[in-house]
């Protein structure tokens, strides 16, 4: 943790300690939110808070990392609690915001490249999408341990209940995970799963497809009520087959489709008029793809760009 220190001539004491914080406050807030722009949000209030406190207050802040971390966490723990019951009214399903490759975020995103959040398995589609499925506290406690490595003392300081409590709540969400994913396939297969799933795309052969799609797939998308998609799951690899081509004709002429990484993983983007207006997420086991991602709704677009 970093420390504030006397600053020359008065200025702020450890202004840029406390601003050089700003990048592990969004990597966790994004792995506790699923989202890029109420993470941005979540990391704004915790330094509108704390240039809230007086001089003397900041001064006798032992840790300014520690509490910058401790603040921002509880407002996201808070921002989960409320956010079961918005989704509760959501159109269609809810997919966590995508994040695309460094080229896209910079082209995108102008300002300090080190406010990126780091790619890792930890923002991998589907490792946030089980995330989604834990309560509040089961998701804090274990992505402070698990990702950020805190130990169980300070994680319960942070959440306000035990060690005991909290090492069982991170137990429990790393059940979630060895439960929901099967073995993961080495990254040069993923991105060929996903070049020939493009191209079959393109050439509307639906064996083509089907051969790709594990027979029990799941594709879900999220079009939040902002941009046409389907509402619910489609099932079986037969049925997304179908459902791709009616795409592909649909979309013949005036759509290019392109490998882009999503979430640090292979994955593609469809573009229309060089503008994003689509991002596909895959989850692959073994030699198959097993689930897809299809992000429409154009407010979890922001960070993408043509390139």
């Amino acid at each position: 943790m970093t420390t504030s220190e006397p600053g020359p001539g008065g200025a702020d004491p450890g202004l840029a300690a406390i601003m050089g914080e700003r990048r592990h406050l969004l990597n966790l807030a994004y792995r506790l939110l699923s989202s890029l722009a109420e993470a941005e949000d979540a990391v704004q209030e915790t330094y509108a808070r704390w240039y809230a406190l007086s001089r003397a207050q900041q001064d006798a802040v032992e840790s300014p990392g520690a509490w910058l971390t401790t603040v921002a966490t509880r407002i996201c723990l808070n921002l989960l609690g409320s956010a079961r019951a918005r989704r509760e009214t959501y159109v269609g399903e809810w997919i966590p915001e995508p994040l695309p490759g460094p080229a896209e975020w910079l082209g995108s995103r102008p300002g300090d490249p080190a406010d990126r959040v780091t790619l890792d398995e930890s923002v991998g589609m589907a490792f946030l999408v089980v995330l989604e499925s834990m309560t509040p506290a089961e998701r804090v406690a274990f992505v402070l341990h698990d990702v950020f490595r805190y130990p169980f003392p300070e994680v319960a300081e942070i959440v306000g209940r035990t060690p005991a409590a909290c090492r069982q709540l991170a137990s429990s969400a790393r059940r979630r995970i060895r439960a929901a994913h099967g073995p993961a396939s080495p990254t040069t297969r993923q991105a060929g799963l996903v070049r020939d799933f493009k191209q079959a795309w393109e050439a509307q052969d639906i064996t083509a497809l089907i051969g790709l799609l594990d027979p029990d797939a799941t594709a879900i998308a999220d079009g939040g009520g902002l941009a046409t998609a389907f509402l619910d799951p489609i099932e079986g690899a037969e049925q997304i087959a179908r459902a791709w081509i009616e795409i592909a004709k649909r979309a013949a002429g005036t759509t290019t489709f392109l490998e882009r990484p999503v979430n640090g993983q292979p994955g593609l983007v469809a573009q229309d008029n060089g503008s994003t207006v689509t991002v596909l997420a895959f989850d692959i086991e073994g030699e198959k793809i097993k689930r897809i991602w299809v992000i429409r709704n154009p407010e979890k677009l922001r960070p993408w760009t043509a390139s």
